[in-house]
């Protein structure tokens, strides 16, 4: 399908929106489901005529498995929290963030905007169903080859490099961060490029930044290696944790001690967006043990089970090639990273 200009609704966060009827959406869609290479996924039909406030403008977002630079995407927007439940997709439970394209919205306030131009193949909600699955790729061992949004963002995007610097003018004009993040993320990236430059500095910055975050209540410095020596396997444990229960999570010194040198623990990395929710008390949100592999499209089953915690997201303040993202990723905890609260 080639690509269509909408035109754009320039949604900036806070804004109000009523997401298009059934019909508006499969009109606009190809006979994949999908508009731009962007599917919209049968998880999403259930808001069909709602009005939802827009939560940030997802003009730029991340695709870490294909790659560290930012993905530029526009006439797109997140809206509040809402995040897929995996119920087509054979119960994924990652719960992304929904994509929704303006094309699929009006502004709430525009009650006399015209319906949606039918520029699609005519997509039915059988084809939206079938679009989950890859079918040009033959079920395995490992089953059948998901689609989903995530793992089209490679394709549904274009590369952002960092250092373009009208992203951030409009992560300020969207309504996507502020003045005051945007300050605090690169005034920690040029520290942390200093300290890392090899001078023989990098150890009494790092101690001048943790000193000052505990001045202030601020988490320490997220970029440090894991103590598990290198041949070694990384320890592990199970507790008996179930959903809506309340854990404590662990000091980052602590779960520094459970990680190899790639900052993983039995392959699942302890990302360094991870840091500010060290020492904290948070509520288990959900046990997770399936979710779809982002580049591969096959579903990965945990032979141990980790958790997502309420709250605690990807903001990414640490990154340099994503700084900003508003993908709002779920963090993945071990239960050797948290204490169970009796």
């Amino acid at each position: 399908m080639t690509s269509q200009k909408t035109g754009g609704l320039n949604l900036k966060a806070g804004d109000w929106v009523v997401v298009r009827s059934k019909a508006e959406i499969l009109a606009s869609l190809d006979k994949k489901g999908q508009l731009d290479k962007m599917p919209f996924m049968p998880e999403m039909l259930q808001y069909a005529g709602q009005k939802l406030q827009v939560s940030k403008r997802a003009h730029k977002t991340c695709d870490p498995i294909n790659g560290l630079e930012s993905r530029a995407l526009p006439d797109t927007v997140h809206i509040g929290d809402l995040r897929c439940d995996g119920s087509a997709h054979a119960d994924c439970q990652a719960g992304c963030l929904f994509f929704f394209k303006d094309a699929w919205l009006r502004r709430a306030e525009d009650t006399a905007s015209p319906a949606l131009p039918a520029t699609g193949a005519g997509c039915t909600e059988q084809d939206l169903q079938a679009g989950t699955i890859d079918t040009s790729i033959p079920a395995d061992k490992d089953g059948p080859t998901y689609v989903c949004q995530a793992t089209q963002v490679n394709a549904a995007t274009q590369p952002l490099p960092w250092y373009r610097a009208s992203q951030y003018v409009e992560d300020l004009a969207s309504g996507n961060t502020t003045v005051l993040r945007m300050i605090n993320a690169f005034t920690f990236w040029t520290w942390h490029t200093i300290a890392g430059a090899g001078l023989g500095i990098g150890t009494p910055m790092r101690w001048l930044y943790d000193r000052y975050q505990q001045l202030i209540g601020g988490s320490p410095y997220p970029w440090r290696n894991g103590r598990v020596p290198k041949g070694k396997p990384t320890p592990a444990l199970q507790l008996d944790i179930k959903e809506g229960e309340f854990v404590r999570t662990k000091s980052y010194p602590e779960i520094l001690d459970t990680l190899d040198g790639e900052w993983k623990n039995r392959g699942l990395y302890f990302d360094a967006e991870m840091v500010p929710y060290t020492n904290k008390t948070l509520k288990v949100l959900k046990r997770v043990s399936r979710l779809i592999h982002e580049k591969t499209g096959k579903m990965l089953v945990f032979k141990s089970p980790c958790m997502i915690l309420e709250g605690s997201v990807c903001e990414a303040k640490f990154a340099k090639c994503r700084k900003l993202c508003p993908r709002g990723y779920y963090l993945y905890w071990r239960d050797i990273w948290v204490n169970k609260i009796s």
